[in-house]
């Protein structure tokens, strides 16, 4: 197993934010500030978080949505960089799909089948990086090995997500949402879980029944359809605040819910 390595540091606004490496594998953790709970001796929860394709652990929505977690639940939020995201290398294989993605693009032609495909290769490369990478953050005195975990993640960050999910039992709720069934469905009807699924109602990509059919795969007893209206790109900020709700929920009983604005 590759040990943690913290290579900065920052505070600001109660979030102490730590860019750390796995082996290669890149990610940050936001944490309560000034200091890790492991001061209190009282571990916090840790919540998984994935970033959109062509994205990066950094990109503007990961830090927004960490932060309503931190400063709402007070738990930990993780996010790595997907393989050839962020500052990792492209492989030919990524070359090649991400070509045809822009070509169909420019066509006016479906994505659909390109993303479901690409987003499988991805998640195959991803699953166990994101487990090498629990397994080091749960060495840290302040998370702990025992403690509940969530996974959160939309678009590609649902195609890593599901089958992660299917295959770890250490998460324990997840928040996905906005993507196409097809690569989905076999692995979501493994998850019994608590779910909170997001979808868009006018989304131009993926269609209503597709988002649909894929909630619907889900063996959890317990799972939420949050459907929005607007496309794709239109997902409400607001459903940051439900997410960290459903997390303080579900990965603790003692801490209460954030308050909305």
């Amino acid at each position: 197993m590759h040990a943690l390595q913290f290579t900065a540091e920052t505070s600001s606004g109660g979030v102490l934010e730590r860019d750390f490496t796995v082996g290669e594998i890149p990610g940050v953790l936001w944490s309560p500030a000034p200091a890790p709970a492991s001061t209190s001796g009282r571990p916090a929860p840790l919540v998984l978080m994935g970033h959109g394709g062509g994205t990066h652990k950094k990109w503007p929505a990961m830090p927004g949505r960490a932060h309503r977690i931190v400063h709402g639940c007070g738990f930990h939020v993780a996010c790595i960089d997907a393989p050839g995201h962020g500052g990792r290398p492209r492989t030919p294989y990524d070359e090649q799909e991400i070509a045809a993605l822009y070509r169909a693009r420019e066509a006016g032609e479906p994505e659909g089948p390109i993303v479901v495909r690409y987003n499988a290769d991805l998640a195959e490369r991803a699953v166990p990086e994101w487990q090498a990478t629990l397994d080091a953050l749960q060495t840290l005195p302040e998370i702990g090995a025992d403690g509940p975990v969530g996974y959160y993640g939309l678009n590609m960050a649902t195609a890593i997500g599901v089958p992660l999910t299917a295959a770890e039992p250490r998460i324990t709720a997840a928040v996905l949402g906005l993507h196409w069934p097809d690569a989905l469905a076999a692995p979501a009807r493994r998850i019994t879980v608590p779910v909170q699924f997001h979808l868009q109602w006018d989304d131009e990509h993926i269609p209503r029944e597709a988002g649909l059919a894929l909630f619907d795969a889900f063996a959890s007893a317990e799972k939420t359809l949050h459907a929005n209206a607007g496309r794709h790109k239109e997902h409400p900020r607001f459903e940051a605040d439900s997410a960290a709700r459903f997390f303080a929920r579900h990965l603790t009983r003692s801490v209460p819910a954030p308050a909305v604005n």
